[in-house]
């Protein structure tokens, strides 16, 4: 438990010293085993002569007038060896803990880099961002990724924010103008049954088009849900019976609506996909020009699926392509009138397409009006079914 409760630095410090001082340790072991067991020396006794009675052929230990110091054993050696290794191995420990509480200090300061910029995040800040440099090792691709994480994070909380601000509008003002309806009409004393009934007509459209937006807000959060089922269905049959039952609102609307493409099928649930192509068709209609025209083709492309809707009408800014996905965003802004649509028409597509693993794609024509491609996943084994 003492270990655990070490800082990563004294840890990386405790390893770097243990691991030093254990190679000094096996290695003056094995001097001293070395030195002890295998007797391929011998130690002479070391002596002072006098030079006037220096004999060469004196042997060695033989009395006479030299003068002799203490002679030096081999277990004495040994001893000395040892007392010698002993204070090396202490003095080599220090210095190894001493680097290595330098070296960890190194290697651990981008992570409290990192941990500074958790902590601001935790607070709710997210528009800082680590930007570590030096070698791309771990570390560095640690910080890339926190870096990533805040970015995605940032994103998502903005679009959070203007849901809820959208949304809140998008509810309130209905609720506003059917109180200020009948506020008009309990101010006024002398109202006949023909204005109170035109005043019910009234209240009754204004809470029509509230049940269509929560309608499609539930429709959002299923597409959202991510528990999509996955079954063959045929896009092309899918494109022609959307594409018949608009044909009234693309005749009033003054908008040639067509339908082609080869046979195609998907692998989704039919009855999202099915909400996903009806509001791709739908946008074209309601955002176009009179005598305009919208082009539904589905086409394969080796294990996928696509439905591409083209359509004419007024110039779509590039920088703006990102935000019509976005819940309750229209395509000329929200001052749209209702009968423009709710804004949460391409919102749903796109969390269609991420429940499907596939991608939504806009693109703006050079001539006005939009590209949207919904790429989608076929199955290995693509055998046409009823959608």
């Amino acid at each position: 438990m003492g270990i655990r409760r070490l800082t990563i630095r004294a840890r990386l410090t405790l390893s770097y010293a243990g691991l030093i001082t254990g190679c000094g340790a096996v290695l003056i072991a094995i001097v001293y085993l070395y030195m002890r067991f295998v007797p391929s020396y011998q130690i002479a006794p070391a002596r002072r002569l006098d030079s006037a009675e220096f004999q060469p052929a004196t042997p060695i230990g033989a009395s006479g007038p030299t003068q002799a110091i203490e002679i030096q054993t081999v277990d004495d050696f040994l001893d000395n060896l040892l007392t010698a290794s002993v204070v090396a191995l202490v003095l080599l420990a220090v210095l190894g803990g001493t680097v290595g509480w330098l070296l960890a200090g190194r290697i651990i300061k981008p992570l409290a880099v990192i941990n500074a910029a958790a902590n601001r995040a935790s607070t709710g800040t997210l528009d800082h961002r680590i930007g570590l440099g030096g070698p791309a090792d771990e570390i560095h691709d640690l910080a890339d990724t926190f870096d990533r994480m805040l970015a995605s994070l940032e994103r998502s909380f903005a679009a959070h924010r203007r849901f809820a601000a959208n949304a809140s509008h998008e509810l309130r003002t209905p609720l506003a103008t059917t109180k200020t309806m009948i506020d008009v009409a309990l101010a006024d004393p002398g109202a006949d049954r023909a204005e109170l009934r035109r005043l019910a007509e009234r209240v009754g459209e204004v809470n029509r088009a509230s049940v269509e937006t929560v309608d499609a807000l539930l429709d959002l959060a299923d597409a959202e849900s991510g528990t999509a089922a996955r079954a063959p269905v045929d896009l092309t049959a899918m494109a022609h019976d959307v594409a018949a039952d608009l044909a009234d609102e693309a005749v009033a609307a003054d908008v040639d609506l067509i339908a082609v493409g080869p046979p195609c099928v998907a692998l989704g649930d039919a009855v999202l996909l099915r909400q996903a192509v009806t509001n791709l068709v739908r946008n074209a209609i309601r955002h176009n020009v009179p005598a305009g025209h919208a082009i539904v083709r589905v086409a394969t492309d080796h294990d996928r699926a696509c439905v591409t809707v083209t359509n004419t009408g007024r110039q779509v800014p590039r920088e703006s392509l990102d935000a019509l996905t976005e819940p309750f965003v229209r395509g000329a802004g929200r001052s749209l009138t209702r009968g423009s649509g709710h804004g949460l028409g391409l919102a749903i597509v796109s969390a269609v397409a991420t429940a499907h693993d596939g991608t939504l794609a806009l693109h703006p024509n050079a001539d006005g009006g939009l590209t949207v491609h919904l790429d989608l996943p076929r199955p290995a084994e693509a055998p046409v079914a009823a959608s």
